[in-house]
């Protein structure tokens, strides 16, 4: 796959449901990730690890069907899940938050919420939720990596229409020219992007190997320590596989 070809609004995508799953339990969001369908439908972006992880995805639904058909309350199931993992009492089973995976500190707030503070800022973000999360929480930063892709999926969009149109000529409402290559002006709608673009190929490769990629393994073995069996581990997983999917699609 050439660099050309990185399916990036299909990843923004993928990187928006995976983040937010990880934000709230899905009593209070929705419970699309017990449908086996679903997942059958998920871009597997033709990768076998990606395609794997989304097979134990379909296994995991296709079970829980099971136990709903057999009066089970699989929603109320994955939410206990949800909160032993990632709220506690007393601590959760299975941190989120990025810091606590680069040493072995018991507090939340580290070098890498900073750093995520300062990559948020600076892409123009704000963290706005009920829980008051940290910055560097797993889930936040699948966000933000969408944000990334959704971006250059519109540059790429933007740079595919300009390609169509003669360069310093205005297309006005009619579809006609207008004005001379001369004349032409930037308008206020053109974005005006700085010297270092977060959604650059260097950018999102850097972010995803210093921050998600490399504690994402660490992240999933604690959650299969608590539930080997469960839908968060299989999520993990998925994340990984999605983490490393993109970083070698860009390296080549």
């Amino acid at each position: 796959m050439t660099k050309e070809l990185i399916p990036w609004q299909t990843l923004s995508e993928a990187y928006a449901f995976l983040g937010n799953s990880l934000l709230a339990p899905m009593s209070q969001t929705s419970a699309v990730g017990l449908d086996p369908a679903f997942w059958r439908a998920f871009p597997d972006f033709d990768d076998a690890g990606v395609s794997d992880a989304i097979s134990g995805c379909v296994r995991y639904a296709e079970g829980a069907v099971a136990r709903a058909e057999e009066g089970g309350n699989i929603v109320q199931d994955a939410s206990v899940e949800y909160t032993k993992l990632f709220i506690g009492p007393p601590s959760p089973s299975a941190a989120p938050w990025e810091t606590m995976y680069r040493s072995d500190t018991n507090i939340g707030f580290g070098e890498a919420t900073f750093q995520m503070k300062a990559l948020l800022k600076a892409a123009g973000l704000e963290v706005k939720n009920e829980n008051h999360q940290y910055e560097d929480h797993m889930g936040i930063e699948l966000l933000y990596l969408s944000e990334l892709c959704r971006r250059r999926a519109a540059q790429e969009a933007d740079a595919a229409d300009d390609a169509e149109t003669e360069p310093g000529v205005r297309i006005d409402a009619t579809g006609e020219p207008t004005g001379s290559a001369e004349a032409a002006e930037p308008t206020d709608s053109v974005a005006k992007v700085s010297s270092i673009d977060p959604a650059s190929d260097a950018s999102v490769f850097t972010f995803i190997e210093t921050h998600p990629l490399s504690w994402v393994d660490a992240f999933r073995a604690r959650i299969a320590e608590e539930f080997p069996e469960g839908y968060f581990v299989g999520l993990a997983g998925l994340i990984a596989a999605i983490l490393r999917f993109h970083v070698r699609s860009i390296a080549r």
